[in-house]
């Protein structure tokens, strides 16, 4: 038997309990139509809420960007790499959120992986979601804390952990997700600010799916709350609304200071690429100009989730544009992505590890950028499907 054999197995594994991932493959750009695996369908997967990622405003800077500039930076931030783009668009996003500084990194998940353990470290404890994102996991084990989960959105699961455990450790930090990408629910940030306040502890949250969502003009989630100077870190993304790629870390001026000193994938990683750097300043540029692109969104989220209800389907706990449609076993919810895929859908079949055993869905995200003739289109699909497979 070979050394490797096993990791076959563990894929026949995947496959025999319709886990195993099938990547499809994108021929255009971005929008409410696709062309995936050379087929023409409607658009209900990725995370281009505001329809940004082929915004003419946002190719227009990547362009003009490449001539004056190049195309990357070809160092890490604290060398060579930090470009006028960059500190550009740090001013940017930090007037943008209402803090006193931002910083940014490659994605959302490397500016998890950052924060997290400049933040906290082994003599200190993380109060985290228990739905918490794989990236906030991720940078927590790095920090080498004590990582103590509380009951999803459950503030007195919270408080009561840290009653019990608080006096053993020197630090604290406890960490949220804002909005949840898989069930696409909203965190109760004014009540866990408040036992953050109480017990006086770092409160970070990570606002990757509330950003150009919630909060005025896209602000995000401590801007739908009034919460601005109250939570010590918010962490985002500028690879889902924004239609670009790049993580944002926003907040204190001296927390976003010791990132530039201490963040590893700050200083040992390259910097974003000139036109990645460029094209999220035009995305800002768009977002304060006009609410336009968020209040369509919302519009056709509101549409959207009010029809899928009629028609039977369970869409769980959202509270935003994600929609996820609950099925409950992966195999089930596998067939149902290949039959939405043959009828002109595509919407992603979610299972285990991305979510629990027994709550695998079907994802829809809704964007700016549907028409509301895209979404009868898609209503219709659901219907059909449903319909032929017992679920409604």
């Amino acid at each position: 038997m070979s050394k490797i054999d096993w990791i076959q197995q563990e894929i026949d594994g995947l496959k025999s309990q319709g886990l195993y991932n099938n990547i499809r493959t994108i021929g255009s750009p971005q929008g409410a139509w696709l062309t995936v695996d050379g087929k023409k369908v409607l658009n209900f997967c990725s995370n281009n809420y505001l329809g940004l990622a082929n915004h003419p405003a946002l190719v227009a800077a990547a362009k003009k960007s490449l001539d004056e500039m190049g195309v990357g930076p070809a160092a890490v931030r604290s060398i060579a790499g930090t470009m006028t783009l960059h500190t550009e668009l740090e001013k940017r996003l930090a007037q943008f959120k209402g803090v006193e500084a931002a910083i940014t990194f490659q994605s959302g998940f490397t500016a998890n992986l950052a924060i997290i353990p400049v933040l906290v470290g082994k003599e200190d404890v993380i109060f985290s979601d228990r739905l918490n994102h794989a990236s906030i996991i991720d940078g927590a084990r790095l920090s080498g804390a004590k990582i103590i989960p509380y009951e999803h959105n459950d503030v007195k699961s919270l408080e009561d952990q840290i009653k019990a455990n608080l006096s053993q450790y020197r630090r604290a930090l406890i960490i949220t997700d804002g909005v949840f990408s898989m069930d696409g629910d909203i965190a109760p940030l004014p009540d866990i600010y408040e036992v953050a306040k109480k017990y006086d502890i770092l409160l970070m949250v990570d606002d990757a799916h509330g950003e150009g969502v919630l909060g005025k003009g896209g602000r995000g989630i401590v801007d739908h709350f009034g919460l601005h100077g109250k939570v010590d870190v918010e962490v985002g993304t500028m690879s889902k609304a924004f239609g670009v790629v790049g993580g944002i870390v926003a907040g204190k001026a001296v927390i976003i200071e010791w990132l530039r000193q201490r963040g590893r994938p700050f200083l040992f990683s390259s910097a974003v690429t000139v036109p990645d750097a460029a094209a999220c300043l035009a995305a800002v540029d768009l977002l304060e100009d006009s609410t336009q692109l968020v209040d369509k969104l919302w519009e056709n989220a509101k549409y959207f989730k009010a029809e899928m209800k009629t028609l039977g389907f369970n869409t769980g706990v959202t509270e935003t544009p994600i929609t996820p449609v609950m099925l409950g076993e992966a195999p089930l919810a596998q067939q149902f992505s290949r039959e939405l895929f043959d009828a002109g859908v595509f919407a992603m079949a979610l299972g285990f590890p991305t979510v629990p055993q027994g709550k695998a869905r079907i994802r829809v995200m809704i964007s700016a950028a549907h028409a509301k003739d895209d979404l009868d289109k898609g209503l219709e699909a659901f219907k059909t499907v449903g319909k032929k497979l017992g679920v409604i």
